[in-house]
């Protein structure tokens, strides 16, 4: 999760989320060289009284200067679209939730269950325990197995919300009326925290949404407790 006076992304715990972390340094690298050279060309112009009447009047300058850009454009354009076509592949999924946003909190339901479903209330700072996070831990976090598809559904019931986990790479609205649909992997298992990034009314910083990656075997055991409770 994200730590005070961060600069960059979150640890990436997706290959999406490392895609898009890869091209982030990518277009970084092209914008970096685009400021050195602007800016080595206005040091120049301003500290020199010498004048290159090749510079003025330059068939070739005016060439290059509309061809590079063009071909640093696609050097950014076919990897951002090789990741947003990445991020739409839902291959066979092992597992699919559907999350639904509420004023102001989500409920999952299990829809290869019968009945597994709960709502996920952010736990109020009065009734933190030692080593919980304020506003981002949830009473009922959302299980899932580890290094396996899932797919989640997206919709709300009220008024526009959008269901984040940054270090999955995952960020979907929930409209609704609509649903829309998602899917990840994870690489590892792990606590990952995201929030509602839709400004959806007062309490919209306080429903986080938590997701707990755990291993196949105790996901079973996970999933068979609710339903005996059930």
């Amino acid at each position: 999760m994200a730590h005070p006076s961060q600069l960059g992304f979150q640890d990436a715990a997706s290959p999406v989320m490392e895609e898009l972390l890869h091209f982030h340094d990518h277009a970084l690298m092209i914008v970096f060289m685009i400021s050195t050279l602007v800016l080595y060309i206005i040091v120049a112009m301003v500290s020199t009284k010498i004048t290159n009447k090749h510079i003025l009047d330059s068939q070739e300058i005016e060439i290059i200067w509309t061809i590079l850009p063009a071909v640093i454009l696609v050097m950014i354009a076919l990897p951002s679209l090789r990741i947003l076509y990445l991020m739409d592949e839902i291959n066979n999924p092992h597992l699919t939730i559907k999350a639904m946003g509420h004023q102001w909190y989500w409920s999952y339901e299990y829809t290869d269950y019968e009945e597994l479903s709960f709502d996920s209330y952010m736990i109020p700072t009065q009734d933190l325990t030692p080593g919980q996070f304020r506003l981002l831990e949830v009473d009922h976090r959302m299980v899932v197995p580890a290094e396996s598809p899932v797919r989640v559904l997206v919709s709300a019931e009220d008024v526009l919300h959008s269901w984040t986990v940054p270090a999955l790479g995952v960020k979907m609205d929930a409209v609704p009326g609509r649903l829309n649909q998602t899917a990840f992997i994870t690489s590892r298992p792990g606590v990952y925290y995201g929030q509602c990034s839709e400004i959806c009314g007062a309490n919209h910083s306080f429903m986080p949404i938590v997701v707990e990656v755990v291993p196949l075997k105790h996901f079973e055991n996970w999933s068979s407790t609710l339903l005996e409770d059930a």
